[in-house]
C-alpha cells in the first residue's frame, strides 16, 4: 500500500459508493418522472431504464482492466467523471428516446466499472471482521445518496435553468472523490492485459468449482430478493394522485431513511442468521409486502408506503449481498476488482430482466399486474431456493452421519 497510510473509518469509506446512488436516483426515479411529464408511455420508460441496467450484469467483462497497469483509485476517478458526463448529456436528450437510451447504457457501463473499482479497492484495505460493516455502509451510502438526489432533483430542475440544475445533479456523483487522497492505494497489477484476462477466466472457472459460490450466484441471479419494482415506482406517482413534489420527497427523503435503516440493520442479523437464510428471509418478507399493496387504495399515503417499503427491503438485500461478496473476495486478492465485478454482476441481472417483466405486466394490468409479477416470481424463487437449501442440508447431515458410523 501507499506508504504507511491508514484506512479511514469503515463508515466513511462506505460513502465512496455514493455515485452509484446518484446515478440510480437520476436514471431510475427522476428520469421516469421527467419522461412521464412528457406523456411517454410506461413500457417505453421501462425500456429506457432497462438500457441503463443492462451494463450492471455484462460490463464486468471489462473489469480485468481495473486490475491492470493503473491503480484502482485512478480507474475510480475516470469512471466517476464519465458517469457524471453521461448523466448530464442524457438529461439534455429527453426528446430523443434512442439517444437517451444509448447515453443511459454508457452511464451504466461507467458506473458499473466505478463500483467494481471501489469494491476491489476498499475490500482490499479493510480487516476481514469489518467487511460486513463495510457492505452495510456501502449500501447505506448508495441508497442515501440516491434518496438525497431524488429529493433535490426535481426541485433543482424546475426552479433553476434546466441546464444548470442538470449540471449540479451530475456533479453530485463526483463529490466522494474528495475522500480518495486519504485512502491507502493498492499497487496495480503489473502483468500484461492479456495475462490479466486469462487470469480472470481461470479464476472464474476455479470460483465456479466451489459449490458454495455457485449456490450464492444462483441466489443472486434469481429474482429472490431483487425488488426491481422499486425502479418503476418513480413513474407511477400519477397512478396514486401524487404530485411531482411528493414523488420527489418520498423518493428522496423516504428512500434515504428507509434505505439506511434497512441496510444498517443487516450486520446485526448476520451475527445470528446464516447469510443465505437471511437473504431468502428478506425476499419472502418483501414479496408479501408487495402483495399487500394490491389490496390497498390508490392514494398518496399508500404510494409513499409502497416506495418506502420496497426501498427498505431492497436495501436490506443489497447489504447482505455486498457483505457476502466482500468476505468471499478475501484479502490481498490481486484481481479484487475483477472478482467484485463478476459476483456483483449476478446480483444486478434480475434488476434488468425484472424491470422488463414488471413494465410489461404493468402494461397488461397496471399496478396490480406489476405487483403480482414482481412478488409472485420472488416467492417462487425463494421457495425453490429454500427447498434446495433443505435438500443440501439433508445431504450434508447424511454424509456426516455416514462418516461418523464408519469411524
Amino acid at each position: 500500500m501507499e506508504g504507511t497510510k491508514r484506512a479511514p473509518p469503515v463508515w466513511l469509506m462506505g460513502f465512496c459508493q455514493a455515485p452509484l446512488g446518484v446515478s440510480g436516483g437520476l436514471t431510475l426515479v427522476t428520469l421516469p418522472q421527467l419522461l412521464a411529464a412528457r406523456h411517454v408511455a410506461e413500457p417505453v420508460i421501462a425500456g429506457v431504464e432497462t438500457w441503463s441496467l443492462i451494463p450492471l450484469f455484462c460490463a464486468f467483462l471489462l473489469s480485468p482492466l481495473l486490475d491492470w497497469r493503473f491503480s484502482r483509485r485512478f480507474y475510480a476517478i475516470v469512471f466517476a467523471v464519465l458517469t457524471a458526463a453521461f448523466i448530464f448529456a442524457a438529461y439534455l436528450t429527453l426528446d430523443n428516446i434512442a439517444l437517451l437510451s444509448l447515453l443511459c447504457f454508457l452511464n451504466g457501463v461507467a458506473i458499473t466499472l466505478y463500483v467494481a473499482a471501489i469494491g476491489g479497492w476498499t475490500g482490499s484495505i479493510v480487516a476481514p471482521e469489518k467487511k460486513a460493516a463495510l457492505g452495510a455502509w456501502m449500501t447505506a451510502a448508495n441508497i442515501g445518496a440516491g434518496g438525497f438526489t431524488v429529493m433535490v432533483g426535481i426541485v433543482l430542475l424546475r426552479t433553476l435553468p434546466f441546464v444548470i440544475g442538470d449540471a449540479i445533479l451530475a456533479m453530485l456523483g463526483i463529490l466522494p472523490l474528495a475522500l480518495f487522497p486519504f485512502m491507502p492505494v493498492v499497487p496495480p497489477d503489473k502483468k500484461l492485459a492479456s495475462e490479466s484476462f486469462r487470469d480472470f477466466f481461470r479464476d472464474v472457472f476455479n470460483l465456479l468449482k466451489n459449490p458454495s459460490v455457485r449456490l450464492m450466484l444462483l441466489f443472486f441471479a434469481l429474482p429472490s430478493a431483487s425488488f426491481a419494482l422499486t425502479n418503476i415506482l418513480g413513474g407511477l406517482g400519477r397512478e396514486y394522485g401524487a404530485s411531482e413534489a411528493f414523488v420527489g420527497v418520498v423518493g428522496g427523503a423516504g428512500q434515504l431513511v428507509a434505505g439506511v435503516i434497512g441496510s444498517l440493520l443487516m450486520p446485526l442479523f448476520l451475527k445470528r442468521v446464516p447469510p443465505k437464510a437471511l437473504y431468502l428471509g428478506v425476499g419472502f418478507a418483501g414479496a408479501l409486502f408487495t402483495l399487500l399493496l394490491i389490496g390497498l387504495p390508490h392514494t398518496v399515503p399508500v404510494y409513499g408506503l409502497a416506495v418506502i417499503g420496497e426501498a427498505m427491503f431492497q436495501a436490506a438485500a443489497f447489504a447482505v449481498a455486498f457483505a457476502v461478496i466482500l468476505v468471499e473476495m478475501g484479502d490481498n486478492n490481486p484481481l479484487a476488482a475483477t472478482f467484485f465485478a463478476g459476483i456483483n454482476a449476478s446480483q444486478m441481472l434480475p434488476l434488468a430482466y425484472m424491470e422488463i417483466i414488471d413494465g410489461d405486466a404493468y402494461g397488461l394490468a397496471r399496478t396490480t399486474g406489476a405487483y403480482l409479477a414482481d412478488a409472485g416470481l420472488s416467492l417462487v424463487a425463494c421457495a425453490a431456493l429454500a427447498v434446495l437449501l433443505f435438500v443440501l442440508a439433508r445431504r450434508r447431515r447424511a454424509s456426516a452421519e455416514s462418516l461418523a458410523s464408519v469411524a
